[in-house]
């Protein structure tokens, strides 16, 4: 009987699995015929792709010289500074709303209620709309680029840091409101000694997310990094925008590696 009814499971799951394949492929074929999309055409054309991207973004020895280089080091810097400061600051408020909109932490739950949908306003506005939107009000600078990556940061480590409140142990929130401590007390002695690894974690992991974000600000914008690439690419000089791609890439590569190792120190 045991036999019988594992073999029923099996063959129930498989039976799921083929109805999940067929409703995948079903959902790729509508819209592929739909918007006239091949897929064999597509991965033929990748070889070709990649080739012209080895013929023309190769560096040149006008990409290396010490002006070019040392205007794409200042360039970087500057969008690296941007960055780091829109993720630091937003960090900032996003804690103190996180300690809000918690369930352990937060006053009423009016308060927690607005903070969790101010939250979920912010984080799901994509970058590219925030860009956009700000590029109306604040036009070109550095300041647009700021406020982008301020507001989608904002809204992804609120979200981040009240589910760590939320997840946090009660048995030291417990204990210090029994000797008597106050609200501040246990935010500060008990909530945040608790979680403060999570929290330089989750920094950590925005400010390496959001230099590789900073890029695309940047050409919205017309600041940074970003600016530089546009700026050389839509001029099809490919061999300047190729140079400046790779500092991007090792830098990213860089703080990725920095971030990783910082994380497993502190975890």
């Amino acid at each position: 009987m045991k036999t019988t009814e594992k073999m029923d499971v099996f063959k129930k799951k498989r039976l799921n699995s083929l109805l999940l394949i067929l409703i995948i492929g079903g959902i790729y074929w509508f819209f592929a015929n739909h918007l006239n999309f091949n897929l064999g055409s597509a991965v033929i054309q990748i070889p070709s792709g990649f080739m012209w991207l080895g013929e023309n973004f190769i560096p040149n020895p006008e990409t290396t010289t010490t002006t070019f280089i040392l205007n794409i080091i200042t360039t970087l810097l500057r969008t690296l500074i941007m960055a780091v400061a829109a993720t630091t600051v937003a960090a900032a408020f996003a804690l103190i709303a996180a300690v809000f909109g918690s369930q352990k932490t937060g006053i009423h739950w009016t308060i927690i209620y607005v903070v969790r949908m101010i939250a979920m306003v912010f984080r799901n506005i994509p970058l590219i709309a925030w860009s956009m939107i700000l590029l109306f009000s604040f036009r070109q600078n550095e300041f647009t680029g700021f406020l982008a990556l301020f507001f989608g940061t904002f809204g992804y480590l609120t979200r981040t840091f009240t589910e760590v409140i939320d997840e946090s142990s009660d048995g030291v929130l417990e204990a210090l409101k029994a000797t008597g401590a106050t609200y501040f007390h246990v935010v500060f002695q008990g909530v945040f000694p608790m979680i403060s690894s999570q929290l330089v974690s989750w920094v950590l992991f925005m400010i390496e997310s959001n230099v590789r974000e900073a890029t695309l600000v940047g050409i919205l914008t017309g600041t940074g990094i970003g600016m530089l690439f546009n700026f050389f690419f839509a001029s099809f000089r490919y061999p300047m925008a190729g140079m400046v791609l790779l500092f991007i890439i090792i830098t990213v590569i860089a703080l990725e590696m920095l971030s990783n190792k910082l994380r497993r120190l502190i975890i």
